[in-house]
């Protein structure tokens, strides 16, 4: 998978889960403050994400994950490891 592929699923949780507008959703966009997700949304999004891969997502590796793009990195090299 892709990190564009990744976004645009990501985008799609942000969007079907939270009712954030498409064109608040960018690379940059901070979770907390310009998204408005607080630790118990993150636990919710990430639950969602986990369809993306077939293994545990670790919360370590999530923990310094601040933005949009922090968040497809931290998909991306989870679903490298595995390759």
């Amino acid at each position: 998978m892709t990190k564009e592929e990744i976004f645009a699923r990501l985008s799609e949780v942000l969007q079907e889960t939270f009712g954030i507008a498409p064109e608040k959703i960018t690379p940059a966009a901070r979770l907390y403050e310009d998204l408005d997700i607080d630790s118990i949304d993150a636990v919710d999004m990430m639950v969602k994400l986990r369809s993306l891969t077939e293994r545990r997502l670790q919360p370590e590796a999530f923990r310094s994950v601040r933005t949009v793009g922090d968040v497809v990195e931290a998909l991306y090299r989870h679903l490298t490891e595995k390759a």
